[in-house]
């Protein structure tokens, strides 16, 4: 591809700006960023606080981070934050040990046959399950894998045929039913269902284990995490400082038209001309926004084929309060909830988060899921009250809200579609009508996973 050609990104997050790291170092240098909001990360945003800046939306990573990784190379950052623990309470408040053998004899059999389970899982995704970890998800529906290893920072392209792949298009709970492996939900949950990637009844297996890959969930069992002290935003930040052509802020899209080999692009009242454009901000919203966000279709030229495979998106409804408490109420540690993390439990508080230990001037964070696809939806203003009751029942009773973000959150399809091919078929469309979809729903909603597509769809297309 000519690399000359005007090419415009949508969408300053993770997605958009790796996007452009990695034209760039393609020799691509006439791409535009335009961002909506008046800041760059997306779901990266870290806010400050007394001198500090804390999480409201992405907290961490992995050392299999190979993305975020290569960023931080690019802008000579590092992962530098504070190190980070949690505990587990009930959901009466009380400290309890879930995982801890000695503190939970009558346990002992479960957690030796969770034990078990574990391993099994682990020795079938690297055999019946071949391919399973890739980026992405081209191919997974027809039974095979294409893309690039995620085993080292070198990514190397791998292809293959695995029929048993299709067992990633079930609902990740009948997944490991299947394999006889149901004890291992207890340790995937933490890190998804809290974090607000849905239920396991409902989101297929496929967008559970390519973001808990064995070798991630490892890392978060063993706390082998990563923070930056200026929070996940401040990677974002940095590569928008470090690249050539940095986001342009407050841009509002009015329309995009897309004919005779060009794109055209209705910036804030002014047409833009480009050969080229890369979409990584929402595709689809089903719902009418509190914020006004919208999605692709609501002001692209979309065509029916995008109208009529974008409109099965959905997404989470995630909401997250960041509160101060009285010094003598602050949490020593973060928690974990597990008694709330199932669909009966829809709204409540899930998981609540202390950043820094060495002081009690600084907000904690917490987490609530309020949407199960069948279920009916919990309003926002409910779901905020059950979280403030849950936090006395836990003996951190909030005397503050200093913030709060109920945000479009880990878009996906459900398993029907996903089995029908919706991946597929999405993938056979990059580059029609001058157009490439990437973002979240092309691979996973955190912001390694969504940076890594980004790399490979530069790879595979320019």
């Amino acid at each position: 591809m000519d690399k000359n050609i005007r090419i415009c990104i949508v969408g300053g997050g993770p997605a958009g700006l790796s996007a452009g790291m990695y034209l760039e170092k393609k020799g691509y240098t006439n791409y535009t960023i335009l961002e909506r909001l008046d800041r760059v990360g997306g779901k990266c945003w870290s806010p400050h606080y007394n001198g500090r800046r804390y999480e409201m939306g992405a907290i961490m990573g992995v050392p299999s981070y190979y993305a975020v990784h290569d960023v931080e190379e690019f802008c000579g950052i590092t992962h530098d934050g504070p190190k980070l623990n949690r505990n587990y309470k009930d959901a009466a408040g009380n400290v309890i040990e879930p995982f801890e053998p000695k503190k939970n004899i009558t346990k002992i059999p479960r957690l030796l046959k969770m034990k078990k389970q574990i391993k099994k899982l682990g020795e079938l995704l690297e055999t019946k399950y071949k391919g399973y970890d890739l980026n992405g998800h081209r191919g997974v529906s027809e039974g095979r894998y294409e893309g690039f290893s995620q085993r080292s920072a070198k990514r190397e392209p791998v292809s293959g045929v695995n029929p048993n792949l299709k067992d990633l298009a079930l609902p990740f709970n009948e997944f490991c039913k299947k394999n006889g492996v149901e004890l291992t939900q207890d340790v995937w949950i933490g890190p998804f269902t809290s974090f607000g990637y849905g239920y396991f009844d409902e989101i297929p297996a496929a967008y559970v284990l390519k973001y808990l890959d064995f070798q991630t969930t490892m890392n978060f069992v063993k706390v082998n995490l990563w923070t930056w002290k200026n929070g996940t935003q401040f990677i974002w930040e940095s590569l928008n400082d470090h690249l050539k052509n940095p986001a342009r802020l407050n841009c509002t899209i009015d329309k995009v038209e897309r004919k005779d080999g060009k794109v055209y692009v209705t910036v804030n009242g002014e047409v833009e001309e480009y050969d080229k454009i890369i979409v990584t901000a929402p595709l689809y919203i089903p719902n009418k926004r509190a914020d006004g966000q919208i999605g692709m279709v609501d002001y692209f030229d979309a065509r029916q084929d995008e109208k009529d495979l974008f409109s099965k998106i959905d997404y989470e409804r995630y909401d997250v309060l960041a509160v101060e408490t009285k010094p003598e109420d602050h949490p020593e540690i973060s928690y974990y909830v597990f008694d709330n993390m199932v669909p009966a439990k829809l709204g409540r508080l899930m998981v609540y988060y202390r950043r820094w230990k060495d002081t009690k001037d600084q907000v904690i964070t917490t987490y609530a899921l309020r949407k199960h696809k069948d279920k009916p939806e919990i309003d926002y203003d409910t779901c905020k009250q059950m979280v403030l009751d849950d936090l006395k029942t836990m003996h951190n009773p909030a005397s503050n809200v200093v913030n709060e973000w109920s945000v479009y959150y880990f878009p996906h399809v459900f398993s029907e579609d996903y089995a029908a091919g919706w991946y597929e078929k999405v993938e056979a469309m990059q580059g029609k009508y001058d157009t490439f979809y990437a973002g979240e729903i092309m691979s996973f909603g955190d912001m390694d996973e969504t940076a890594e597509y980004s790399r490979e769809l530069v790879e595979r297309f320019f």
